[in-house]
């Protein structure tokens, strides 16, 4: 996949992080008129301008590296549909088509193709906008043709139907030959049938080949990929989480509101991977991120138990009972996440969890120890051990000779 040209500016990337943001001004704006917002699609809204801002900043501080445009023109379409579909309901279904423009809302109203497509590349391209290696080429081919078939064939539809004054729009903006295709659109059935699977064929390839990848690499590299992996398996169960969470009551409210901010673990991945900024507090986050999860499904658990308990067994009110849950809940959650905490270290975070353990077994030892040179000599190999710093210097008082280690 060939780079960008060098023409390609830094403004280029906060111009068009401009555009996306007036994208989504304006689909807020078109959808409020046509009485389509819901406060349900703000956690959309977060997801994609977290993809925006990642996009800007990779493409800002690498504007040859594909990446960061891959990245931004996910929210930038996706922004676009939103705008052109609530566009087109407006129009046909409230003005009757008497508005300006409404033709071409309608054949924008499909552009979130482009970001599907753009959005598995994403994944193959990771982290330097290049492709692993040949052998993927076929299939990053056929990937791009059946999104330009998917693509042409929408345009195709939509057109004739602006062009044949027989726009019929649905509920969610769309155009209702393509939800419905029949008679002469009776084609475009197969190559829905066809698109969808494929693309999902393509996008668990490329995230098996960078799980093969991350077990041959090494260093930098190796990081990089577990930001990549750990921030795409926390998106896909946040994602679950958001769809089996239907009507979040009491402490699933935080479990749905984690599982929110869990879906921008991706696109904040990412970002973190290609600029290698904390890139080595990977394993750390990891164990935190883990923890937490733990933690947060435990005291649910813990929440439901009781509240059921309360009311079903001892038949407590339920406002009684919630209340009662709530506190059970809260204090136990300190203890709790001090455990979970030490017990996902020595699984997740061995280094930590070994430098914990040293540094407890050195203050064991100095409660006991009598002799400075000994102390003196048990605390360098402590630092070593811990820290692994290139230098160490001990001062003691000037009535005590030093010993620099």
């Amino acid at each position: 996949m060939p780079a960008p040209a060098r023409v390609v500016r830094p403004a280029a990337a906060l111009a068009a992080g401009v555009l996306t943001l007036l994208l989504l001004v304006a689909a807020a704006v078109f959808s409020s008129a046509a009485h389509q917002f819901k406060l349900s699609d703000l956690g959309q809204v977060a997801l994609l301008l977290s993809f925006a801002v990642v996009g800007v900043v990779v493409a800002w501080h690498q504007p040859r590296n594909p990446m960061g445009w891959v990245v931004l023109g996910v929210p930038f379409f996706l922004f676009l549909t939103d705008s052109a579909s609530s566009y087109s309901y407006l129009d046909y279904r409230l003005h009757g088509g008497q508005l300006p423009l409404g033709g071409l809302a309608v054949l924008l109203a499909p552009s979130w193709a482009p970001a599907i497509v753009l959005a598995g590349l994403s994944v193959l391209l990771f982290p330097d906008g290049r492709l692993p290696s040949r052998r993927w080429r076929p299939m990053v081919w056929i990937y791009l043709a059946l999104g330009a078939l998917w693509l042409g064939g929408v345009f195709a539809i939509s057109l004739i139907a602006v062009l044949g004054h027989h726009v019929s729009i649905d509920s969610s903006g769309g155009l209702t030959s393509l939800d419905y295709p029949a008679g002469a659109t009776a084609w475009w059935g197969t190559v829905q049938k066809v698109f969808f699977p494929a693309a999902a064929v393509c996008w668990l390839a490329w995230l098996a080949g960078q799980v093969v990848s991350y077990r041959r690499s090494s260093g930098e590299r190796r990081l990089q990929l577990k930001w990549l992996l750990s921030g795409g398996t926390v998106f896909i169960v946040a994602a679950i989480a958001l769809v089996w969470i239907n009507t979040p009551a009491g402490w699933w409210r935080v479990a749905d509101a984690l599982a929110a901010i869990g879906t921008a673990a991706l696109p904040v991945s990412i970002g973190f991977g290609i600029l290698k900024f904390r890139l080595y507090d990977i394993d750390r986050i990891i164990s935190r991120t883990l923890a937490y999860a733990i933690v947060t499904g435990l005291l649910i658990g813990v929440y439901a138990g009781l509240v059921l308990l309360a009311t079903q067994v001892f038949l407590f009110h339920n406002s009684v009972a919630v209340a009662a849950a709530t506190l059970v809940a809260a204090a136990l959650f300190s203890p709790v996440r001090h455990r979970v905490q030490r017990a996902v270290d020595h699984r997740f975070n061995r280094a930590r969890y070994d430098a914990d353990q040293t540094v407890a077994a050195f203050a064991a030892r100095l409660q006991d120890a009598v002799d400075l040179g000994t102390v003196h000599s048990d605390l360098l190999s402590t630092v070593d051990q811990v820290l692994q710093p290139a230098h160490v210097t001990v001062w003691t008082p000037p009535a005590t000779a030093s010993r620099p280690g």
